[in-house]
């Protein structure tokens, strides 16, 4: 995967995100008054929010929830105007190349619309939390983000330059801001959202640990000669023509190889795969990077759809580590759960690209960057399993994305194991593992109370291509880990890397609060750690 970076010059971004942190954290700002040059000096891109909001019929803002409101309407304003524009790309893009980079850009740009909008209704109507319209701000950020590193798989980036002309990017982020003020102060008074989501119903509690969930199933899909529904596709395509609502959709499939590659967009929500056991159902596809796909495109499965479940199923990408990049999974989906389930790929395994996500008794194998992305994920009770490179290359598990301070996203891994592979465990005396690099100037990463074997290099974390970009920014840590690869004395000394002592801490890349998990996880019956 390519780096990229779209954000203020360093040092004088650094600069207002931490005025604006002060500013945020202690000030008790007046909630009225004050006109646009006010509201506008209080966010990370003063310039383009004064300019947007003195543009058209937008009114002066009465509070601070309503100048909150009013940058979200130019930020959706901003977004249908760079979809548009990306319309007008497509005549543009006759090589195979190009197609590929525009249907993800347009597809991701959708994705914005949607989030965007999301946020704005659910605010307007109070049907969403300030901790929801956070995620859900992250994700559309993020979704531009991966748009424009998709570029650079191919070396296009100049084909993408008339949407990056749009502000888009920073309108978002001014949003982000301002949302964190109200996601602060939440936090402070300890009002925590208890209620379940509107798409867990109380049928699904205790799904996920039954033993007879497969006679619960909507659906069956069986390789075995003259059953109705033999590849998941047609099963998808099914489900996507019913009339449902937000009832979960339980699609059974048996025991076999699938060989497919799937997408399961917005319009497919509360979907659940269900397994014959991670060893024996399993998914597989070769696309990579190598072979002509960009990173996203390159996904043997691809999730959007909110709520989605995966109970004893294999994700596997086999392009093999010559090709580059070659996802097996990838998930944007909000609220999502996978359950004793297997990722295995080599570079870019699993692609946890947006929203709160949660990974329990899986596997997840690879060798560069193999869990990477900007969600809010945490995995518990996980196997990590770094496999065998390609002669000089080294490993790393991690490369997270986050791009802006205010995003509410990060990778915590829980309670796991990290360990080598069969394939590496002969030559890992000449083969560096580390346990992340940067992916981008706020990667956030934590390591918990996981095991680690001796593979792990003694200083922890890779630079991002030899160079410090993020090193001053970042946040990575590690908290109570054991095992011989665990040592922390001779750990990188970066500014932003931390051994974490204290557990109030810690507990912020718990699954209660980094995905907010007590509010929704109980209602799928699966066990899980809340706190440390």
């Amino acid at each position: 995967m390519a780096k990229f970076n779209f954000f203020l010059p360093f040092l004088l971004y650094v600069f207002v995100v931490f005025s604006l942190v002060n500013s945020l954290a202690v000030q008790e700002e007046e909630e009225t008054g004050g006109d646009i040059n006010y509201w506008c000096e209080t966010t990370p891109h003063p310039q383009q929010c004064k300019f947007f909001l003195s543009r058209g019929v937008h009114h002066i803002p009465r509070n601070r929830k309503d100048f909150r409101m009013l940058v979200l309407q130019v930020a959706l304003e901003r977004a249908q105007d760079v979809q548009t524009c990306s319309s007008n790309l497509r005549n543009k893009c006759r090589s195979k190349r190009k197609k590929a980079v525009w249907l993800d850009c347009n597809k991701l740009l959708n994705g914005t619309i949607f989030q965007l909008s999301q946020t704005l209704n659910g605010l307007k109507h109070n049907r969403s939390s300030d901790f929801d319209a956070q995620t859900w701000l992250s994700a559309a950020l993020t979704n531009l983000e991966t748009c424009f590193s998709g570029s650079r798989d191919f070396n296009l980036t100049n084909l993408l330059s008339p949407l990056r002309s749009h502000n888009l990017t920073e309108m978002i982020s001014n949003s982000l801001a301002i949302n964190q003020y109200f996601v602060k102060q939440k936090l402070e008074n300890e009002d925590l959202n208890d209620e379940y989501p509107s798409w867990v119903t109380p049928g699904d509690r205790k799904l996920l640990q039954s033993n007879t969930i497969h006679m619960k199933a909507n659906i069956i899909v069986s390789q075995a000669r003259g059953s109705r529904f033999r590849t998941i596709q047609s099963a998808l395509n099914f489900a996507a023509g019913l009339k449902r609502g937000n009832k979960r959709y339980i699609i059974y499939i048996r025991r076999g190889v699938y060989r497919e590659n799937l997408n399961i967009g917005n319009n497919l929500n509360n979907i659940m795969f269900l397994g014959d056991g991670a060893r024996y159902t399993i998914i597989t596809g070769s696309r990579s990077v190598g072979g002509g796909f960009t990173t996203y495109s390159s996904a043997t499965v691809g999730v959007d759809g909110i709520g989605f479940i995966a109970r004893g199923v294999t994700f596997r990408n086999t392009a093999g580590p010559a090709k580059s990049q070659a996802v097996a999974f990838r998930s944007s989906s909000d609220l999502s759960v996978y359950y004793a389930c297997s990722f295995e790929g080599y570079q870019d395994t699993l692609f946890v690209l947006a929203q709160r996500q949660f990974y329990k008794l899986c596997y997840i194998y690879g060798t560069i960057d193999f869990i990477f992305g900007n969600a809010a994920v945490v995995f518990q009770n996980c196997m990590i399993m770094a496999r065998r490179p390609l002669k000089g290359q080294a490993n790393v598990i991690t490369a997270q994305g986050r791009g802006d301070p205010f995003q509410n996203t990060g990778i915590s891994i829980h309670n796991s194991r990290v360990m080598p592979a069969p394939d590496l465990r002969p030559v890992m005396g000449t083969v560096q593992t580390y346990l992340g690099r940067p992916w981008q100037e706020y990667s956030r990463t934590v390591y918990m109370k996981t095991f680690m074997d001796s593979h792990i290099n003694p200083k922890g974390w890779s630079p991002w291509d030899n160079s410090n970009f993020a090193q001053k920014t970042l946040v990575y840590g590690e908290f109570g880990n054991f095992g011989p690869g665990s040592s922390t004395r001779n750990r990188v000394k970066w500014p932003g890397y931390q051994v974490i002592r204290s557990s109030s801490v810690a507990s912020q890349y718990t699954v209660e609060r980094l995905i907010a998990g007590r509010s929704w996880l109980p209602a799928t019956g699966i066990p899980f750690t809340p706190g440390l």
